[in-house]
């Protein structure tokens, strides 16, 4: 839950203080309208001491003025009209205010969200959900940088001893010289006469001794330094392998399954800022180390001392030196994912990145980058290291591209903006699997050296797995493997497993992130939804959530196998649910008018204790994409509830379910006692004439003429249809209404609508 739908329910001084943050600096307005984005930026990837940072808070400023204005733009009514003024005018003030120093917005952001965040756990004693969020998070941070801390001081400490190595070193070879000439000088007294030599040589050999005796003792102290600084470089490559695990293995691998959710709808995977800024600290750290161990290598081979240093150093290099290839090849990742449902001969984009590149210098001899399609079974075998002969599953148009340096950003990136599947090459396939569920996967690759050619690493990544498609009417199924692969792939599997059944539950969490996605809707699926498609995947009559927690679905009845008495599976039928509802009906759904997920006769129970002309919207049954108006009113015989034949988006495109629902005047109540006007008039356009003087073709349900029906006349043809008994015929085989069959009555439309509709209707509407 956000923070602050917590904060709202503060009270007492915890409020007063929640509320003290905010005025002319900060208005509270701005906080509550813009909350979701406020509280998904990456606040804390700013350093507010430092200047070079004022160009990502210049950014933050932007974005949030921007954001200002687009709520601005969308406010509607009466009252939307003074807020959409208002936000207009705090959007000026925010920027007049802060477009000289960006950085102090985000220092009063950042002041903000630490307060409200420790209210809310002051006031919930750390036992909120939120609270127990923010804490975590907060905590697993500080751990973060308090390693990065133990790291720098560690770092530090190998820095000093090494240099005080590097000063005995030096200071024992000028006194192995010493020796040396010490040594020459004893030489030299054999060319001396006996008497001289007996004068000069006690001083040297005593000379001679001591110098040696230091020696000695001076070698094995700079052995047992070499010895310490080896341990200590020990201790600090294990606290950065325990380091980088946290920030590659936990932190990075999180960010990319956030971004496989996002494309099943998710929210944002976030920015990499904080993440680049850990692995370049991670860079910046290995390097350094990596520097002192080669010096210490450097001052084994000037002055060589037996023992097992060199072993040591040998073991030492070889494991910064696997440290940093895995940093490098980890952080050689795809920002910006290829589309996985990708058509031929259309054009794409994707973005790789290198977080490290900048730190490394990398861009000081930039780098290609190179995308290859390959099959899941190349996949498999890449990541297995076998050979792959170089074999591709495609060929893919504008697939080189050299990573580029932003130096305002610092981010190293390729930017693949023209990519086209020129043709694809196929597996066999197995057993019942169509060609919208085989897997592929595009491969980036590349080769470059850090610190002058020292090391060459060879880098790869693969992009989520994409369905190829040739045709647009396979896009539904493409979508229903890419669900299902995002959903429920686990880290760290083998190219491109998926479990074959999951729980109903977790179907659930998934169908509904991107339901809510696609419609671009809060209002997400119900409790009631969920057991309504439940129903329908599992032809079940039970209304108990209860009874499906522990229920499986397999991927064949999710879209292998057609729902009973039906030509479609249940995702192809959702799928139509989702495309309507997002092309046509979003503003009702949003608005609470379509219940949807009802089934025939649960309508008809709804709606038989309700006033006549008392209707709801649900989603059709029998088609794909429909849906029908289900209404209860009387005729002749008895009280029964009507159902229209369903509207798809062909109707749609020719007029809207709002108008539509104007020009039905036998409908008068929403369910459950809404007026319709109170409800749709917003959404009503002018009607095209007054005289209602053809009548040739749909409104209410599909006719068969070229043009749309009047308001007045698809009313009364249904009138006079009740009352002269022919209700019947204006039903398909499952009992709904069709406008086909009342053509016949056409006729006498003209005399109808010469006389009162109230009169045809009478007291029955009561």
């Amino acid at each position: 839950m956000a923070v602050w739908i917590q904060a709202q329910q503060l009270q007492g001084d915890a409020l007063h203080q929640m509320q003290s943050l905010y005025g002319q600096h900060f208005p509270i307005e701005v906080r509550h309208y813009l909350s979701q984005w406020i509280e998904g930026q990456l606040w804390d990837a700013i350093d507010l001491e430092n200047p070079q940072e004022e160009f990502k808070a210049k950014r933050l400023l932007d974005s949030l003025i921007q954001e200002l204005q687009n709520k601005a733009e969308h406010q509607v009514g009466e009252d939307g009209f003074l807020l959409k003024i208002k936000l207009g005018h705090y959007a000026s003030q925010l920027k007049s205010t802060y477009d000289r120093c960006p950085l102090e917005l985000v220092r009063c952001i950042k002041h903000i969200l630490y307060t409200e965040q420790r209210l809310v756990r002051e006031a919930t004693n750390s036992s909120s959900p939120v609270g127990g969020m923010m804490d975590s998070m907060s905590q697993k941070y500080q751990q973060i940088n308090q390693a990065f801390e133990e790291l720098r001081l560690l770092t530090q400490d190998t820095e000093n001893d090494l240099r005080k190595l590097q000063h005995n070193q030096e200071y024992f070879i000028i006194q192995y010289q010493e020796s040396l000439r010490i040594q020459a000088q004893l030489t030299s007294l054999s060319a001396l006469p006996p008497a001289d030599r007996q004068l000069r040589e006690p001083a040297l050999l005593n000379k001679r001794a001591t110098v040696e005796a230091w020696l000695t003792r001076e070698a094995n102290t700079l052995q047992k330094y070499r010895l310490d600084l080896a341990e200590k470089h020990q201790k600090t490559l294990q606290v950065l392998r325990k380091q980088q695990t946290i920030i590659l293995d936990d932190e990075l691998i999180q960010w990319k399954r956030r971004q496989q959710l996002a494309g099943n709808g998710g929210p944002p995977e976030g920015g990499l800022d904080i993440l680049q800024s850990w692995c370049e600290k991670l860079a910046e750290t290995i390097w350094q180390n990596r520097q002192q161990i080669r010096r210490a290598e450097h001052l084994r081979q000037q002055l060589p001392i037996p023992g097992p240093i060199e072993e040591l150093l040998n073991e030492l290099g070889s494991t910064i030196t696997d440290i940093i290839s895995a940093l490098v090849t980890s952080t050689f990742i795809i920002e910006k994912q290829p589309p996985q449902v990708l058509k031929t001969q259309t054009k794409f984009a994707a973005t790789v990145r290198l977080l490290v590149g900048g730190k490394l210098n990398v861009h000081m001899n930039p780098p290609q980058v190179k995308a290859t399609i390959i099959s899941e079974q190349q996949a498999k075998a890449l990541l297995k290291n076998e050979s792959t002969r170089n074999d591709s599953s495609g060929e893919i148009l504008n697939n080189n591209c050299v990573m580029e340096f932003h130096q305002t950003t610092g981010t190293l990136s390729a930017h693949f903006r023209n990519m086209s599947l020129k043709r694809i090459k196929r597996s066999d396939r197995r057993g019942a699997e169509s060609v919208t569920e085989e897997k592929f996967t595009i491969l980036f690759e590349s080769q470059f050296s850090v610190g002058g050619n020292e090391l060459v690493f060879q880098v790869k990544t693969l992009s989520l797995p994409v369905v190829v498609i040739v045709h647009g009417s396979q896009d539904n199924n493409a979508t229903a493997t890419v669900l299902w692969d995002n959903a429920f792939a686990e880290p760290g599997r083998v190219p491109f497993l998926v479990p074959d059944k999951v729980l109903w539950p977790q179907l659930c969490d998934a169908i509904n992130m991107k339901y809510k996605a696609e419609v671009q809707s809060n209002r997400g699926l119900s409790e009631e939804n969920l057991v309504f498609l439940a129903q329908k995947a599992f032809s079940s009559s039970s209304n108990n959530p209860e009874d499906y927690r522990n229920m499986t679905m397999t991927w064949s009845q999710f879209n292998r196998e057609s729902l009973p008495g039906r030509n479609f599976t249940f995702w192809q039928w959702f799928d139509g649910v989702m495309e309507l509802t997002k092309k046509h009906l979003k503003p009702h759904w949003n608005d609470g008018a379509i219940l949807g997920f009802v089934n025939k006769q649960q309508a008809q129970d709804m709606l038989m204790s309700k006033p006549n002309g008392t209707f709801l919207l649900r989603f059709s049954d029998s088609e794909i994409g429909g849906i029908t108006i289900a209404w209860v009113a009387e005729n002749p015989n008895k009280r029964m509830v009507w159902n229209l034949m369903p509207y798809t988006t062909k109707d749609f495109s020719i007029r809207s379910l709002a108008d539509r629902i104007s020009d039905l005047n036998h409908l008068l109540f929403l369910y459950p006692d809404r007026p319709k006007d109170e409800v749709f008039s917003k959404y009503y356009t002018p009607p095209l004439c007054k005289q209602p003087s053809v009548c040739t073709g749909g409104v209410g349900g599909r006719g068969t003429g070229g043009g749309d029906v009047l308001p007045a006349c698809l009313s009364v043809v249904w009138l006079h249809s009740v009352s002269c008994g022919r209700s019947d015929s204006m039903l398909d085989a499952d009992g709904d209404f069709d406008l086909d069959d009342t053509m016949d009555v056409a006729r006498h439309v003209e005399e109808l609508l010469r006389r009162p509709v109230e009169s045809q209707w009478g007291g029955q509407q009561s």
